[in-house]
């Protein structure tokens, strides 16, 4: 299973990213009864979802990118400095745990690192458009696209080791955005959803 989920989990993202929507439909074809992935607007429905599939102490969690910094309403706070040690051990009894589904890490706490079933929150930071992705920071009080194709290349990446991180299954969660908030635009986020889910993931 672990060879399986290397293989066609890392090709499946590695096309997704390239923007290669039919080659990464037969990918999914593939996998998805080995290795489900399902869609959401919703991360309670995207909690409920990681609940129902662990059994026993397989562990799961939310993973973001560190320049997911427009998830605050949805109580997910990038700076908010999380102990990497008690995310991954701890139980399911302690709030510090990746199991309480509040704490929440990024691809530097992340990469290199498993869980069993992993809940990918995407942000406003990395943006699918029909020219292909735009790349965005946070800065003071609005979205600064980033320009070095070196600073693109990291951030594409950061969401590559998100999307592998799971050794069972993901959840995708691509919020609805506001379109009373200039800096959650609901534009920025159904045109992510409207590419994920026209690749065949299940939406919940």
């Amino acid at each position: 299973m672990r060879s399986f989920r290397a293989e066609h989990v890392s090709l499946l993202v590695k096309q997704i990213l390239d923007l290669q929507p039919e080659e990464a439909q037969k990918t999914l074809e593939k996998i998805k009864g080995k290795y489900p992935i399902v869609l959401t607007r919703d991360l309670a429905k995207a909690k409920q979802w990681l609940k129902a599939q662990a059994r026993g102490s397989e562990r799961y969690g939310i993973v973001v990118s560190s320049q997911a910094e427009r998830l605050k309403p949805h109580a997910i706070d990038v700076k908010s400095p999380v102990d990497p040690i008690h995310w991954f051990l701890d139980g399911k009894d302690d709030v510090r745990s990746s199991y309480y589904l509040e704490d929440v890490v990024t691809e530097f706490q992340v990469q290199g690192l498993e869980l069993d079933w992993a809940c990918v929150t995407w942000d406003a930071d990395f943006r699918y458009t029909p020219n292909g992705w735009e790349h965005f920071s946070f800065v003071g009080d609005r979205w600064n696209r980033i320009r070095k194709p070196e600073r693109q290349t990291y951030l594409k990446n950061a969401y590559r080791v998100l999307l592998t991180r799971a050794r069972q299954g993901m959840v995708i969660v691509i919020p609805s955005g506001d379109k009373e908030d200039h800096t959650r635009n609901s534009d920025f986020y159904d045109p992510i959803f409207d590419y994920l889910s026209g690749l065949g993931f299940e939406i919940i």
